[in-house]
């Protein structure tokens, strides 16, 4: 990305994996949500505008009622995200507030995205919280989703929340460094579709996304212009990176 384009990426939607917020066990992990708040405020300091789309909450409630591996059922798994939002959502506005940042809970539910009349309404709601200087913090609606997880660890959730209020860049913090080739990563994707056939399943009990929903996240904002870049969320400035135009993971081009 260059400096240029940068500086133009105003408006930026960053999704953090659960890999990064969580354990193997599910539990979270202070310090390093403590960091990423610490730079996603220091961007909103920078008068940018950021949403956060967070998964682990499913994680987060997995290992606050002792539930492993994850669970197939689906009142399983809604009863974990009920548990698991209402602790991820409290330390957001904890560590927000002591930077002075107000946050917003926002839970959607694929219709919110794909039927007219509510993808206004989501829309409308989004850009008068960033107009009004609030960091939103979007989940899937998990409690009252009719099919599990939509969106696929809220990838493509946060793909679609980008295209929404007209984003300049999506970025995917994960586990990995960026999308690997040969054991590194490539440093600019133009095309994703090639890639589908090298992605293996993830390994994580507690997650369900992989490389093959980052690749769609992408690939839907891609078709809408708007870059993305997949970085190692584990890494310290990896958003003060991503959101000031330097080399870090892979940058995927619209």
């Amino acid at each position: 990305m260059t400096q240029r384009h940068a500086l133009r990426a105003q408006r930026v939607v960053v999704k953090v994996g659960a890999s990064v917020l969580t354990d193997a066990k599910g539990r979270l992990l202070p310090q390093r949500m403590a960091q990423l708040v610490e730079e996603i405020a220091a961007a909103h300091r920078a008068r940018r505008q950021l949403i956060v789309v967070s998964s682990g909450a499913i994680a987060c409630g997995m290992a606050q009622l002792g539930i492993a591996p994850r669970p197939t059922a689906l009142a399983q798994l809604q009863a974990c995200a009920a548990v698991g939002q209402g602790e991820l959502m409290h330390r957001y506005t904890t560590l927000f507030a002591e930077h002075g940042v107000l946050t917003a809970q926002v839970l959607l539910t694929q219709d919110d995205l794909s039927q007219d009349a509510r993808l206004r309404n989501t829309k409308q709601t989004l850009l008068t919280l960033l107009h009004r200087r609030v960091v939103p913090i979007v989940n899937e609606n998990d409690t009252v989703s009719v099919e599990e997880i939509t969106f696929g660890d809220n990838d493509r959730l946060a793909a679609y929340v980008a295209c929404a209020v007209e984003a300049q860049l999506l970025v995917i913090l994960s586990d990995v460094d960026g999308f690997l080739k040969d054991g590194k990563p490539l440093a600019r994707v133009q095309s994703v579709t090639r890639l589908y056939s090298s992605v293996k399943p993830g390994t994580r009990h507690t997650t369900k996304g992989g490389m093959a929903s980052k690749l769609d996240a992408a690939r839907i904002v891609g078709r809408r212009g708007i870059s993305m870049i997949l970085a190692n969320g584990t890494m310290a400035g990896v958003v003060t990176h991503a959101v000031s135009g330097r080399q870090v993971g892979t940058r995927f081009a619209p």
